[in-house]
């Protein structure tokens, strides 16, 4: 099956080929590290909601939850879609920087992608400042999988949209759920679970008030 963007991929992976040394290493380190950073984000977001009210701790809770179940449709859709990897099927195309994934691990849509696209919509909810930095890196490790010429740009574009539609659509239907049973739980006696969920916003002290006698 011959895909309309084949000629942009060529047009891509000939730039990685010509790209500096520098840049062609930083694509392949890239294209995993940025996951990397995503779960570092994720783990911030859960820290730093602790001491959040109930619900915006759900949300942080849900935020990775809601990924892992965006990849899983990402797999039951490449599994239905049988796509070839293009570093196989693309006549004419430069190798790929990146090993070319053995034949069975098919290429639509991009599970890097999906799990990009839901990382940084989730984050977002999570903190929207986080937008800043989501969104680029989200789009340059979808990129990245071009570049390494191991998905058509198709593929890193439905997975980007498939991820943050699932993800988004997760924390819609959870959240409530999810915040009755983070409310449950911050109201155990048990501290391993107080210190999963924190101690929630702290109370502010009013300011000390002397009282003199006339």
């Amino acid at each position: 099956m011959d895909f309309v963007d084949s000629g942009l991929y060529r047009d891509i992976t000939d730039h990685a080929h010509d790209a500096p040394a520098w840049l062609r290493h930083t694509a392949e380190i890239g294209t995993e590290a940025g996951l990397l950073v995503f779960v570092a984000l994720f783990a911030l977001g859960w820290w730093r909601a602790r001491r959040s009210d109930t619900r915006a701790f759900a949300i942080a809770a849900l935020a990775p939850l809601a990924t892992a179940v965006a990849y899983v449709c990402s797999e039951i859709l490449k599994s239905v879609v049988a796509e070839e990897r293009p570093c196989r099927a693309v006549a004419g195309a430069a190798p790929s920087l990146a090993e070319c994934p053995p034949y069975g691990d098919w290429s639509f849509p991009s599970n890097h992608a999906t799990i990009a696209g839901a990382s940084a919509a989730t984050l977002v909810l999570v903190r929207r400042t986080l937008v800043r930095l989501t969104v680029p890196l989200a789009l340059l490790a979808a990129f990245s999988r071009v570049f390494v010429g191991v998905h058509y740009p198709h593929d890193v574009a439905a997975g980007l949209l498939l991820g943050a539609a699932v993800a988004l659509t997760v924390v819609a239907l959870a959240t409530g759920p999810a915040t009755r049973l983070a409310a449950t739980v911050r109201g155990s006696t048990a501290p391993v679970a107080r210190w999963i969920t924190g101690p929630g916003p702290q109370a502010t002290a009013l300011p000390h008030t002397s009282h003199r006698r006339p």
